[in-house]
């Protein structure tokens, strides 16, 4: 019996992406569903009814729930291709902290920052250069975060390498610079050239007509 696995996405969610990547990066086949975020269909919310949010991963109908938590089972249900996260315990602890570290202290400030003024722009700026720095130190003198492949943090990471610096050209702000993150820069470069992970890049044109709608909607609000 052949397996069936479907994800409900949306085109420009680094989150749904994120799976798109990794299900290339291990050779699984799938089905992409898109969703229309703003007129939730049956489908998104029969299958995650508690967050209402994309990604969802069906697996033979079976669904989860949560980019991160995806991406871990797709580690653990196909073995082919190379490894998401490392099979050393300890390892593997790490990997899954710097991937939190990354959703719950880089991408929340850096979004914060380019849609907010004056102080809360300034303390969300400074919170994310402190972040970033965090970053910046782990990826010294490594390809990848997961050493010299792709791991689990690289995938998480992937809206530092792409989505960022359209928001930063947009905004006028500058987040990863060359001169503050060498060493982040490369593996921006590093991680976007990567086959499975470029066919899988939104087009830069459609992000930014979207960025720009937000906003106009975010400064008619102001």
């Amino acid at each position: 019996m052949a397996e069936e696995v479907q994800v409900l996405g949306s085109w420009a969610s680094p989150f749904s992406k994120r799976v798109e990547m990794a299900l290339k990066f291990k050779g699984v086949e799938y089905e992409y569903i898109e969703q229309d975020l703003k007129n939730k269909s049956p489908l998104l919310l029969n299958y995650n009814p508690v967050h209402k949010k994309v990604p969802v991963l069906l697996h033979n109908g079976k669904p989860i729930a949560e980019s991160l938590i995806i991406l871990e089972y797709i580690d653990d249900t196909w073995q082919q291709g190379p490894p998401i996260l490392p099979k050393d315990p300890y390892q593997r602890a790490h990997a899954r902290f710097w991937a939190k570290f990354v959703d719950d202290k880089c991408m929340p400030q850096v979004w914060k920052a380019c849609w907010s003024e004056g102080e809360e722009r300034e303390k969300a700026m400074e919170e994310a250069s402190k972040a970033l720095e965090f970053l910046e130190n782990e990826i010294k003198g490594k390809k990848f975060f997961g050493g010299d492949n792709v791991g689990l943090v690289d995938f998480s990471a992937n809206f530092l390498a792409y989505w960022c610096g359209i928001l930063a050209e947009l905004s006028g702000l500058q987040f990863l610079t060359e001169e503050k993150y060498p060493n982040l820069t490369k593996w921006a470069d590093e991680f976007c050239g990567c086959s499975f992970v470029k066919e899988n890049l939104p087009d830069k044109g459609k992000m930014v007509h979207v960025f720009n709608g937000l906003t106009k909607a975010y400064t008619s609000t102001v």
